[in-house]
Order: structure tokens, then sequence, then C-alpha cells
């Protein structure tokens, strides 16, 4: 499909947006899908062309994260093999299923995530309070809890992704002892995890849109730079109230549609 030079550049803005919020928070698919769905595209298509669009946006934000992620390749390897499966998965569902399979759940789970963004420190200090006492350490990478509850974000993140980032970063800010630019490093990298094998994938039995795959492509490799600067400098009380402003913002937008 042709699109016009104004409807060309809100898709490219779309994309800067997208990849610097993606690395911040997550939710980027927010912005960009509904301005592909201006533009005349059919859902599915728009929802494809957005996956392979973000690819880009997810490795620039995980490269200026670089730094944070010192000292957590094996970790990262873990967690970014349960996200590759689940990331699959939800690629295979979202040619599968209807899409109001997710429509009722999805707001729960966001909504859920929100609640464990803002109890995490106050749960955290409590479990790391109980393990002292017992004499027990935590599992270095979260253990079978943290996996499990990684793979079905995944899978969600392969089917449709706006806010995932959400969800990752309440799970291993629950089931990790690390701060939360450490985390959100790590996120950005499984979300580069997600949307590649689900563009692959997509690549192969899936229509979509080159143009607005090329644009959404430079404009969030772009964002991922814009956002790994800005995201990096934020005191982690203010990342925190950004990720719960970003949640919500999702919610509404899922539910009120």
């Amino acid at each position: 499909m042709a699109l016009s030079i104004w409807e060309a550049l809100a898709v490219f803005a779309a994309g800067i947006g997208a990849g610097t919020i993606n690395t911040i928070v997550g939710s980027g698919t927010l912005i960009t899908f509904p301005v592909l769905l201006a533009t005349g595209l059919p859902p599915i298509t728009a929802n494809v062309s957005n996956t392979l669009g973000l690819v880009p946006g997810s490795i620039s934000g995980a490269i200026g994260y670089r730094a944070e992620l010192e000292g957590q390749k094996a970790r990262v390897l873990r967690l970014g093999a349960v996200a590759l499966l689940g990331g699959l998965l939800g690629a295979i569902l979202l040619l599968a299923l209807p899409s109001e399979a997710f429509d009722t759940i999805v707001p729960v789970l966001i909504g859920l995530a929100l609640v464990l963004v803002v109890l995490q420190p106050r749960i955290s200090a409590a479990v790391k309070r109980r393990r002292e006492i017992s004499g027990t350490e935590a599992p270095r990478h979260g253990g079978v809890v943290l996996l499990v509850g990684l793979f079905f974000a995944s899978m969600y993140g392969g089917y449709f992704g706006a806010a995932q980032g959400v969800l990752y970063l309440s799970l291993m800010g629950l089931l990790l002892n690390e701060s939360i630019q450490r985390i959100n490093a790590v996120k950005n990298v499984l979300a580069a995890v997600v949307n590649g094998v689900a563009a692959v994938f997509f690549l192969f039995v899936a229509e979509f849109d080159w143009t607005a795959v090329l644009l959404i492509a430079v404009g969030s490799a772009i964002g991922g730079q814009i956002g790994a600067k800005v995201g990096r400098r934020l005191p982690p009380a203010v990342l925190r109230g950004v990720i719960i402003a970003v949640g919500i913002i999702a919610i509404l937008q899922l539910t009120l549609d």
C-alpha cells in the first residue's frame, strides 16, 4: 500500500516515539499500532509490520544499556532462551487465534504488573529480611517462578506486545536482587529476542507492508538511542513512576478501544 508523505512522516515519528518509550519502559506498540491502522492497513498486517519494524529499536535500546548488562551474560542467556520460545509461540498464536483471545486478560495482567511495580520495594525488602533470618539465598536468576512468568509474558509479547516491558520489569523487579536500571537492561534484550524471533517467523508466513516496516525500523532505531540516554539517567523512583504511568495509559487504551 502506498503511503502519502504525511502518512509516511507520521509512521516514522511514531517509530521514534515507540523506540524511545520501549527502551525506557515498553508499550511502544500503543504508539505505532494505531498510526498504522489509521493509514489503512488491516489489523493483522499492521501488527506484523509493527513487530518487524520494532526489531532495530529493541536492539538499539539494548546496545544503549550495554554498561548495565555487564556481569549479566549468564542471566541474559538463560532468560533469553525462555523469551525466544515464548515469543515464537505467541507469534504462532497471532495467526491462529482470533484477536479477541487476549482482549480480556491483557488489561488484568498489566494491572497486576503495576501493583507489583508499586509494591516491589516493600515486598523485596520483606523477602530479603526473611531470607536473612532463615539463612537462605535468593536464586541468582530468579528461579522457576521467574522463568515461567517470563515465558508467558514473552508469549504475549510475540502475540501483540503492548506493555510487555511492564510485565518484564514487574516480574524481574520482584524476583531478582538487582537495581531497576540493570533489570531494565535485561528487559531490553528480552524484548529484542521476542521481536526478533516473531519477525523471522512472520517473514515467511504473514503479510506485511515493507514501507511501514522500514519507516518504523529507522525511527525506532533512533528512538532506542534516545530512550537509552534518557532512561539511564532517571532515578529509580522516577523510572518506577514512568512505568506506572505508561501501564495505566496502556490499560485505558486497551479497555476503551
